[in-house]
């Protein structure tokens, strides 16, 4: 892992009638991180996003142990930088630490992604109901070139575009919604279904339906109807779990998957 020390001057002031007064200078002297650590910490988001491209495609599997040699052998690179690739990803939730065993690609149950899509669609309905209420006009461009985005990922069948963009949408969606708390909680809870979801953004018809979903949020919203907004957000995520839930349950030689 990657550690910036950063060193500080003591700075003791004191005042003494019987003395004239010192002038402390009070200016930092903390030097800036070497351009070697710069570079190498540069270095260790690229190979996270490597590693979650990976993760995401299934070809590191939930449940796997990150071996911190071998991906430093496949990456062409030093352990320290997959090292602090690994504490990125644990810090978005993909890996978790086992003590003594390593670090492993997180697995979630079905259930628990059956809750977890419940408290989403919760969330994510109330932040669509804020936003029909508080929306700038200064976001709206940000909303329409992202919905355009993914119409066009849809058109090129481009799943990994889509789903970033798709990441995005709901993301500057959630930002309408001042409450801190409720944020955090699902950006919690959406990075727990990464796991589940992303390997099912591939299938053209399926990003259709989920981008017209969102059009139909937004067009709620920009009305200012914020009833509607919230079911319209509800449902979209708790379709998109039941669109999940056909995948799993539909046979591995299915011509076309589904989109979660």
């Amino acid at each position: 892992m990657i550690e910036n020390t950063w060193h500080r001057n003591a700075i003791c002031c004191a005042s003494i009638r019987s003395m004239p007064s010192r002038t402390v200078s009070t200016r930092s002297t903390a030097p800036a991180p070497p351009r070697a650590a710069r570079a190498e910490l540069g270095l260790a988001h690229g190979i996270c996003e490597q590693l979650q491209q990976l993760i995401y495609g299934g070809e590191i599997a939930p449940g796997e142990r990150l071996n911190e040699a071998a991906l430093a052998l496949r990456m062409g690179t030093s352990r320290g930088p997959i090292r602090e690739a690994i504490r990125m990803l644990t810090g978005i939730g993909l890996v978790v630490p086992a003590p003594n065993r390593g670090v492993f690609v997180r697995q979630i149950s079905v259930r628990e992604m059956l809750e977890i899509y419940e408290l989403r669609a919760l969330l994510f309905g109330h932040a669509a109901q804020h936003a029909a209420e508080l929306l700038e006009d200064a976001d709206r461009p940000q909303f329409e070139q992202l919905l355009d985005g993914m119409d066009t990922a849809c058109e090129t069948g481009d799943g990994q575009r889509y789903y970033l963009l798709n990441l995005r949408f709901h993301a500057l969606l959630m930002t309408q919604w001042p409450n801190q708390r409720a944020r955090r909680a699902y950006e919690d809870h959406a990075k727990e279904l990464h796991l589940y979801r992303r390997r099912y953004f591939n299938a053209k018809v399926n990003m259709r339906r989920s981008n017209n979903e969102h059009r139909r949020i937004y067009e709620a919203i920009v009305a200012g109807a914020k009833e509607r907004a919230n079911k319209l957000a509800q449902a979209h995520v708790l379709q998109g779990r039941q669109r999940l839930l056909i995948t799993l349950d539909a046979p591995s030689t299915a011509p076309e998957r589904k989109l979660a």
